[in-house]
C-alpha cells in the first residue's frame, strides 16, 4: 500500500511490516508536530524543563536534577539525547557527560507521555506540563516510592525555573487490567472511568521518549478483537514487544464509567464551568450512543489510517467540538451549541478582535472556525472583553452555565438508573455532587446568590453608588455602577436592588464586586445611614469572609450544613437615640445598659442583621427587627448552637451615630453569655431585662423557647412555679440591677433548700426561699427579732425535709444538707445589696413547742379538706366544717400564756394524697402552707376582737 491512501490492514491475509513502518511514521510525524507546537508556547525555560526531562528519567546522576539514591529506577529505551539536550544538562552540571547504556541494560522507565492541552488549541502560557511516567511493571514498592521521590524533585526543580510540571507514575499492566484506586475528586476521576481516561490518553498524550503505544498499529475495526490482534503482532514477530507499550483498548465502554466521568467533570465544572461543559457535553453524547459509542480516539485513528494528517483537524479540541456540533445540531440545540463555542473560544484564549503582528497556528485555527461560527466583530469583542465583563453580563453567562451543569446531573441521574450502573459508590458520589450543585446554585431565601462561579477573573469595582429608593410602603437599597447623583439615579439601572442594606452588601462582597479598594458614594435618603458606617460595614464584611472562602471539602457535605461564622451588624442605618441626635444632647447616666439605657431604661437595640458562613459555604443573611431583635437574634444563634452541637464564631459590630462600641460589646457578651448558661451540660435557664419586662430562654426538645414576663408580678409568680427538675436560672449582668432578688437567684444551690430574709424599716421582714429546684417564694411580714422571725419556717422546712426523706432511700437522704440560711443587708457606698451566709443553733428547730400540724386531701368538688392537729387535738372539717379554723383559733390562743399579740403558724403539712407521684416540691408546700395560715391568722384577730 502507498503512503499516501488509506491503510486498512487484515491480519488474516498477512500483514505487511512496511505497512506497520508506515502507519508508525504517520503517527509519529502528528506527534511530533503537535510536540514541536507544545515547545513553541513555551518560554526559553519552561523549553528547558521540558527538553530535560527524557534525559532526567535516563540516567540517574547525583549532580542533575531528581537524584535520589544510586537505587532510583531509571533508563529510557530507544532515547539517545540530542547536542541541544546535552547542552542544557552540562549547563546544570559541567562535569555531567553522557554515557549509553550498556548492551542487554534493563530499562526501567517504558515511556514518557505529554498528556493535557499541550499541542492544541487549548494550550497558554499557564498550562502545566503533566507527565505520565509509564515504569516497569515488575518495580518493587520500595524501587516505585523513589522512582515517585525522583519525579517530586524534579517538579520542585522546574518550579525554580518558571514551569509548573506534574508526573504521574503509571504501571502499563496494572493500568491496561483497570486496577486504579483513587478517590473522585477534582484533581483525579477515581477508579471510575478507565476507558474514558484511556481514550482522552489515546487521542491527546505526545510520546516525549520510549515506547510507542501498541493501540497505534491496532485499526479500529480490529478493537473488539485488541487482545487477540495484538497478539498476533508480537507472536508473528511483526513488532518488537519491548519497543511498544500496550495499555489496552477502546472497544467498549462500560455505562458506569459515563456516570463516574459526568461526576469528576462536575466537580470541576462547579469552580470552573469553561473547563467542564466541553467535556460534559462529549459524556452525554457518548451515553447517547451507548453501548456503540463512538471514542474521538477512534475517530483519530481513522483519520491516521486514511492518511488525514491534517494536525488542524486532528487538533484534540477542534476533534471535539467537531463530534459535539453534529450532536447538538442534530437536536436543534442551538443555544446549547452556541455555549459550546463560547468555552472553546475562551478556552483557546486566542482575541481575535486584536490585531497583532504576528500569525500563528492558533490564530489561524481559531478565525477559521470563527468565520464558519459568523461571529461578528461586536461578539469579538464582547468575548475578548471578558477580563473587563460586569456583573450584568457575568450573571447573564452564569444562567447558562448553570442551565447547562444542573442538565447534566439530571441526565447523568437518569442515565445511570436506567442502566441500572448506580451502585453504592456512585449513589454516595451523586448524592455529594448534588449537594455541592444545591450549595452553589440553589437559590433560598436569605442566601447570597454566587454569580461569577470562575466566569470573569475580577468583576470588582472602583466606584459605587448606594442609595435609599422606593418609597416609604416599599423602600429598596440599590446599588449602581460609578459615582451617581441624585438625579442620575432615575436613569441609570441598578447592579442589584434588596430590601434591606446588609443583603446587598453582602452580595457585593460575596461576588467580588466591593473589595477593599472599593469607594463608595452614599444617598441615604431618610435612613440614618452616614459614608463612615458603611465603609465600616463593607470592612466588616471582608475580614470576617476573607475570598476566597476556603475550598469545600467532601467531609463537609457529608454532613448537613452548620453555620461556622456568625457576623451580627447592629442598628445598621438606625440612630438608636434620634432624640438626642436632632438636639445635639449626650445623655449622661448610670444607666448604660444598651437593652435599658438611661432613667428611661430605653432599649438602643433596633435591629440586627446576621450574616452567617456555613460549613458549605453559603452565605446566609437574616434581619431583625424592633423591641424584640436582639431576642429573636439570640434565640436563632442558640438554636444554631444546639442544633449542631457546636457554636459558630461570633463577631458583633455596630457603626451607628450614638454609643455604637457600647452597643456591639453588649450583644456580643449577652450571646457569649446566654450561650454558657442555656447550652450548659445539663441546660440552664436565661434570665434577661429588656427595658421593665423580663424573658427567660430555655432549652426545650425542639428548640430555644423564650418565656415573655412583662412586669415585676408575672416575673414573680414564673420565679415560684412549679418545675420537674432542677433548672438553674442564670441572670443577665444587667437583670434585677440593685433588687435583692438578683442578689438572691445568683446564690442558687442545686438540691438544696436556701432561706434569705432582709430586715426593713417599721419591724418588718422579707423573708425568701429557694428550694431545691429553685424555685422561689417570698412573704413580707413584721417581725420581733431574727430568731422568732426564722424559727418557725426552719421548723417547717425541717419537717417538709423529714417527711421527704421519709420516701427517699437511705443514701439519697443523707446527701440533702441543711437549710442554708443568709442575711441580705445594704453593702454601703452605692455597690449591689450584699448576701452573707448566716449560722442559725440547731437548738430550738427539733425542740420541744407548740406544734401546728396540717393534714390536707381531697374534698368534694374542686375543695381541700383540711384537719388541723394542735398540741395532739384534732380539728376536721368533716366535725366542724366552715368553722374549722374558728375553733382551731380558740384553742391556739386558749393554750397561750400571754395576751401578746403574735402570729400563728404551722410547722408541719402533710400533703402526701396530693401528691402521689412524690412530686411536689417546698415551694408548693410553702403556699399551701401561706394560704392555711392567712385563714387561721384571720381567725385568731377574729377571736380577739
Amino acid at each position: 500500500m502507498q503512503d499516501r491512501g488509506e491503510i486498512r490492514p487484515l491480519i488474516s491475509e498477512g500483514i505487511d511490516r512496511k505497512t506497520l513502518a508506515t502507519l508508525y511514521r504517520r503517527f509519529m510525524e502528528v506527534n511530533q508536530k503537535r510536540l514541536r507546537r507544545v515547545e513553541q508556547a513555551l518560554g526559553p525555560r519552561q523549553h528547558t524543563v521540558l527538553q530535560l526531562i527524557p534525559l532526567l528519567f535516563d540516567v540517574n546522576h547525583p549532580l542533575l536534577p531528581g537524584y535520589v539514591s544510586r537505587q532510583t529506577p531509571f533508563g529510557l529505551p530507544g532515547f539517545t539525547p540530542d547536542s541541544q539536550q546535552l547542552f542544557s544538562a552540562q549547563a546544570l552540571s559541567r562535569s555531567f557527560v553522557y554515557r549509553r547504556h550498556p548492551a542487554g541494560f534493563s530499562h526501567q522507565i517504558q515511556a514518557l507521555y505529554l498528556m493535557g492541552s499541550g499541542g492544541t488549541i487549548a494550550q497558554s502560557d499557564q498550562s502545566d506540563l503533566d507527565v505520565w511516567v509509564c515504569h516497569a511493571p515488575d518495580l518493587s514498592t520500595p524501587a516505585v516510592a523513589e522512582l515517585a521521590s525522583k519525579c517530586q524533585l524534579i517538579t520542585d526543580w522546574a518550579a525554580t525555573q518558571g514551569c509548573e510540571a506534574h508526573f504521574h507514575l503509571v504501571n502499563p499492566a496494572s493500568f491496561a487490567r483497570g486496577d486504579r484506586h483513587n478517590q473522585l475528586s477534582t484533581e483525579d476521576c477515581g477508579s471510575t472511568q478507565h476507558y474514558l481516561l484511556l481514550d482522552e490518553f489515546y487521542r491527546t498524550a505526545i510520546l516525549i521518549g520510549g515506547r510507542f503505544p501498541l493501540w497505534w498499529l491496532v485499526p479500529d475495526y480490529e478493537e473488539p478483537d485488541y487482545a487477540d490482534y495484538t497478539r498476533q503482532l508480537i507472536d508473528k514477530r511483526f513488532i518488537r514487544q519491548h519497543e511498544s507499550l500496550d495499555l489496552g483498548h477502546v472497544a467498549q465502554i462500560p455505562a458506569g464509567e459515563y456516570v463516574g466521568a459526568g461526576l469528576w467533570q462536575l466537580y470541576k465544572g462547579i469552580d470552573s464551568p469553561y473547563k467542564s461543559v466541553l467535556k460534559l457535553v462529549l459524556t452525554e453524547v457518548y451515553a447517547s450512543e451507548h453501548p456503540q459509542a463512538q471514542c474521538l480516539s477512534l475517530d483519530f485513528k481513522r483519520a491516521i489510517y486514511a492518511n488525514r494528517l491534517d494536525v488542524d483537524e486532528l487538533d484534540p479540541y477542534v476533534m471535539l467540538y467537531r463530534r459535539l456540533e453534529r450532536y447538538l445540531l442534530g437536536r436543534g440545540e442551538t443555544d446549547r451549541l452556541e455555549l459550546i463555542r463560547r468555552c472553546l473560544y475562551i478556552k483557546a484564549d486566542v482575541r481575535l478582535s486584536r490585531r497583532t503582528g504576528t500569525l500563528n497556528w492558533k490564530r489561524s485555527l481559531m478565525e477559521k472556525l470563527v468565520r464558519e461560527w459568523q461571529w461578528g466583530t461586536r461578539q469579538l469583542q464582547q468575548m475578548d472583553a471578558r477580563s473587563e465583563w460586569r456583573v450584568r453580563e457575568v450573571a447573564q453567562e452564569r444562567r447558562q452555565l448553570v442551565r447547562e451543569l444542573t442538565h447534566s446531573y439530571r441526565l447523568l441521574s437518569h442515565f445511570g438508573r436506567s442502566q441500572g450502573v448506580i451502585n453504592t459508590i456512585t449513589s454516595r458520589d451523586l448524592s455529594l455532587l448534588g449537594r455541592r450543585l444545591y450549595a452553589a446554585f440553589e437559590r433560598k431565601a436569605g442566601k447570597v446568590e454566587v454569580v461569577n462561579p470562575g466566569i470573569a477573573p475580577d468583576i470588582s469595582e472602583d466606584l459605587l453608588t448606594v442609595a435609599l429608593r422606593g418609597d416609604q410602603a416599599q423602600p429598596n437599597w440599590s446599588l449602581y455602577h460609578g459615582t451617581l447623583g441624585v438625579a442620575e439615579l432615575a436613569d441609570q439601572p441598578p447592579i442589584k436592588r434588596t430590601r434591606h442594606l446588609v443583603e446587598l452588601l453582602a452580595w457585593a462582597h460575596r461576588n467580588g464586586i466591593a473589595d477593599a479598594a472599593t469607594r463608595f458614594a452614599v444617598h441615604p435618603g431618610n435612613s440614618d445611614l452616614t459614608e463612615f458606617e458603611l465603609n465600616h460595614l463593607a470592612a466588616s464584611l471582608q475580614q470576617m469572609f476573607a475570598l476566597p472562602l476556603p475550598a469545600l471539602t467532601e467531609a463537609a457535605l457529608l454532613r448537613a450544613a452548620q453555620p461556622c461564622q456568625i457576623l451580627l451588624l447592629i442598628n445598621v442605618g438606625l440612630d438608636p437615640m434620634p432624640g438626642s441626635s436632632q438636639k445635639n444632647l449626650h445623655l449622661i447616666s448610670s444607666h448604660t445598659d444598651a437593652l435599658g439605657y438611661s432613667g428611661l431604661r430605653d432599649n438602643l437595640i433596633r435591629s440586627i442583621d446576621q450574616i452567617a458562613l456555613n460549613s458549605w459555604n453559603e452565605l446566609m443573611v437574616t434581619r431583625f427587627e424592633g423591641e424584640d431583635a436582639c431576642l429573636l437574634a439570640l434565640a436563632d444563634y442558640l438554636n444554631k448552637g444546639r442544633e449542631n452541637g457546636r457554636l459558630p464564631e461570633l463577631s458583633a459590630r455596630s457603626f451607628c451615630r450614638n454609643r455604637s462600641a457600647a452597643i456591639a460589646e453588649r450583644v456580643e457578651g449577652l450571646f457569649r453569655q446566654a450561650a454558657a448558661q442555656v447550652l450548659n451540660n445539663p441546660p440552664g435557664r436565661f434570665l434577661i431585662q429588656v427595658q421593665n419586662h423580663f424573658n427567660v430562654l430555655e432549652q426545650h426538645a425542639d428548640g430555644i423557647e423564650i418565656t415573655e414576663l412583662p412586669d415585676q408580678d408575672r416575673l414573680m409568680r414564673y420565679l415560684g412555679s412549679a418545675r420537674p427538675s432542677y433548672s438553674r436560672l442564670a441572670l443577665d449582668s444587667y437583670a434585677l440591677p440593685g433588687q435583692d432578688i438578683g442578689s438572691i437567684l445568683e446564690h442558687d444551690v442545686p438540691g438544696r433548700i436556701q432561706l434569705f430574709y432582709r430586715l426593713l424599716p417599721g419591724n418588718l421582714a422579707e423573708v425568701s426561699v429557694l428550694d431545691e429546684r429553685g424555685a422561689f417564694w417570698r412573704s413580707r411580714q413584721p417581725y420581733r427579732d431574727e430568731r422568732t422571725l426564722l424559727l418557725p419556717l426552719l421548723r417547717f422546712l425541717h419537717s417538709i425535709r423529714m417527711r421527704r426523706q421519709a420516701g427517699m432511700t437511705l443514701e439519697s437522704s443523707l446527701g440533702e444538707g441543711d437549710v442554708l440560711v443568709y442575711r441580705v443587708q445594704p453593702a454601703g457606698d452605692g455597690r449591689p445589696l450584699q448576701v452573707e451566709p448566716v449560722a442559725v443553733a440547731a437548738q430550738g428547730i427539733e425542740a420541744d413547742y407548740f406544734p401546728v400540724q396540717a393534714i390536707a386531701q381531697p374534698g368534694d368538688g374542686q375543695q381541700l379538706s383540711v384537719t388541723i392537729f394542735c398540741d395532739q387535738s384534732e380539728f376536721s372539717q368533716l366535725e366542724y366544717g366552715d368553722q374549722l379554723f374558728a375553733v382551731a383559733a380558740r384553742h391556739i390562743l386558749g393554750r397561750r400564756r400571754s395576751l401578746e399579740a403574735y402570729p400563728c403558724y404551722i410547722t408541719d403539712l402533710d400533703l402526701s394524697m396530693l401528691d402521689q407521684t412524690g412530686n411536689l416540691h417546698t415551694v408548693q408546700y410553702l403556699r399551701y402552707r401561706q394560704q392555711l395560715e392567712d385563714t387561721l391568722n384571720a381567725a385568731v384577730l377574729a377571736q380577739r376582737r
